[in-house]
């Protein structure tokens, strides 16, 4: 039984158990919650230990690579541009959408009430912060204290001033701090593999809460979660075939039949980097030079995911909206730009690790709380099918705009003459 298997099978039976024992004896059953939930928030607490690590690691070593990348030469360089913009264009459109999504297709509210009154440390409402707000904090006074606070907005804006500043030293300099900061990313996440293999039990324990407390609502609630979030996802891929027809030149059935075979394969393993061979036979399908795909594709794969930022933005409003935390313009300020900057650095993490590596930080930006993020991991395989088609999707979109600017290539998406 596969580690995600046992996750989501840890997820149902705790809710159920918790229904059940409840309907036997409701007393003893909440007595039982004074047991599970320490036992949940433990484990909860023991991955947000060390994000703040892993996101400033993260983040050094990914701002490295996409540096390298861009000084590569003009085809990667225009890249990493077009990487830049397609993260900031899906994360203002997820910022504008998943409240649409949530006024359109509202959470219950009974079911809501339930829920937030099964999770411990749900905020009290207070002050919705302004962009005045927003601006007056962004900006450290002090980085140690940011951190202490789960302030992630500055500590991430004082880190990629570091990282940046990093990429300015001579080699020898540059390449002690980035292996120094990626060996301690490799430790982290040596720390939150031990971490996980406890998940079955953090997740039953935290289950079991929400269950006693809400019964089937937990259940209507996830589904609903599930919809929502991976609909931002499916937009982001509806999106690629517009980015390559419109700036790649390729029509879309053309597109459509040449990264069909990339979507299978992303399908069937959810990873792109095991999609990247049929990536590179879709590009030269409609197109695109082999040396150009060779450069674009790997570099994609490396430091490119189209569908996390705004799918992580979309997780962290969803959890307001359960919550009943109000979202003002500073709030969401912030959580746009978390996610959007902090994108680059979740490369090659498996969707458990990232999930929380990506969403915490955004969720702490904007105030919200992530005690629901322990069961929504659970339920991340679907979400995270859509992840890993989007970001392949539009990896051969981003591919083929590259190739246009650097080859030429004549509306049909074939090579021009000359």
């Amino acid at each position: 039984m596969s580690q995600a298997t046992r996750i989501l099978l840890a997820l149902v039976l705790g809710i159920g158990i918790g229904m059940l024992a409840v309907t036997l004896d409701k007393t003893w059953a909440m007595r039982a919650t004074g047991v599970t939930q320490p036992i949940g928030e433990a484990w909860l607490h023991a991955l947000q230990m060390v994000i703040v690590p892993l996101i400033v690691g993260l983040l050094v070593t990914g701002i490295a690579a996409t540096a390298e990348a861009a000084k590569a030469g003009r085809i990667a360089g225009r890249a990493v541009v077009l990487f830049v913009v397609v993260l900031w264009g899906t994360t203002l459109m997820s910022a504008a959408m998943m409240p649409i999504l949530l006024d359109l297709w509202p959470l219950p509210d009974a079911w809501s009430q339930a829920l937030r009154a099964a999770l411990t440390g749900a905020p009290t409402m207070g002050k919705v912060p302004t962009l005045a707000d927003f601006f007056n904090t962004i900006v450290p006074t002090n980085v140690v204290a940011a951190a202490a606070g789960d302030a992630f907005l500055p500590l991430t804006v004082f880190t990629l001033a570091f990282a940046f500043a990093i990429t300015r030293l001579e080699t020898d300099s540059r390449r002690r701090l980035t292996d120094l900061f990626q060996s301690i990313t490799d430790a982290m996440l040596v720390i939150i593999g031990w971490v996980l293999r406890l998940a079955p039990v953090g997740i039953f324990a935290l289950a079991y809460g929400v269950g006693a407390r809400t019964g089937a609502a937990a259940f209507g609630a996830l589904v609903h979660y599930i919809v929502l979030v991976s609909s931002i996802g499916f937009v982001v891929l509806l999106a690629g075939y517009l980015v390559a027809r419109f700036g790649g030149g390729v029509p879309f059935v053309a597109f459509a039949r040449a990264v069909a075979p990339a979507q299978a394969v992303a399908i069937s393993t959810q990873s792109s980097l095991a999609s990247l061979p049929a990536m590179l036979k879709g590009s030269a399908e409609i197109g695109v030079a082999p040396a150009t795909a060779g450069i674009v594709l790997p570099v994609a794969v490396a430091i490119f995911r189209a569908t996390s930022p705004a799918m992580n933005l979309a997780v962290a409003l969803y959890v307001a909206h359960w919550l009943g935390v109000a979202i003002g313009p500073g709030q969401l300020a912030a959580g746009v730009a978390t996610a959007a900057i902090t994108t680059m650095g979740s490369v090659s993490l498996p969707g458990t690790i990232s999930f929380f590596a990506s969403v915490a930080p955004v969720a702490f930006a904007m105030g919200v709380p992530i005690e629901a993020l322990g069961l929504l991991v659970a339920v991340e395989t679907v979400p995270d099918l859509f992840r890993t088609v989007g970001n392949v999707t539009m990896d051969v979109a981003v591919t083929s705009v590259v190739g246009r600017r650097t080859e030429g290539r004549g509306a049909d998406g074939r090579g021009g003459g000359g």
